[in-house]
């Protein structure tokens, strides 16, 4: 006997999720952007199953959620740790980022070192994602799906993806 599931997907899409930073994107051993900034947006949509009292989820958790790791990005110029492109020294209250012939410093509190390969909203999206996932007002919920997009202007997003396989337990 099979046991079926209506999902409900549940979309946060609130004009406080956004952050602004600062980044450029490396192309090459040898081209990059000019580094400049975007307000960014966040948004997040959870698929859950609807539980007896009608409900997928308390979705001001999800907000709440969303809004932390927004806070997390804000005003802070964002450096990819994991570029094959970039080299990162640190110097007396500095980190100097070492790109191709240039040395471009910073200061240290006014950069963000994040786990990735590349400041993108493709790569941003996924590192997102994995935060809301592993996040702690949600650990507890029997989510089948999420989806975070990341937008750096109107009508310009990357949507990263994360759902349960068939045949997977439900777990955080």
């Amino acid at each position: 006997m099979s046991t079926q599931q209506t999902l409900t997907r549940i979309e946060i899409s609130k004009d406080y999720l956004n952050f602004s930073a600062g980044h450029f994107t490396v192309f090459s051993a040898t081209a990059r952007e000019n580094l400049h900034g975007h307000n960014f947006q966040v948004r997040g949509t959870l698929t859950a199953a609807v539980d007896a009292n009608g409900l997928t989820f308390d979705y001001v958790r999800l907000k709440r959620a969303l809004m932390e790791l927004c806070d997390q990005l804000d005003e802070r110029v964002l450096l990819p740790q994991h570029s094959p492109y970039l080299q990162i020294e640190h110097h007396d209250g500095m980190v100097i980022i070492c790109f191709a012939d240039e040395r471009i410093p910073f200061l240290n509190r006014d950069i963000l070192l994040l786990p990735i390969r590349n400041v993108t909203i493709e790569e941003l999206a996924a590192l997102l994602l994995q935060r809301l996932r592993e996040h702690p007002d949600l650990t507890d919920c029997e989510i089948h799906a999420i989806e975070l997009g990341v937008s750096s202007g109107l009508g310009q997003w990357a949507v990263a993806t994360w759902f349960v396989a068939p045949h997977q337990e439900l777990s955080a």
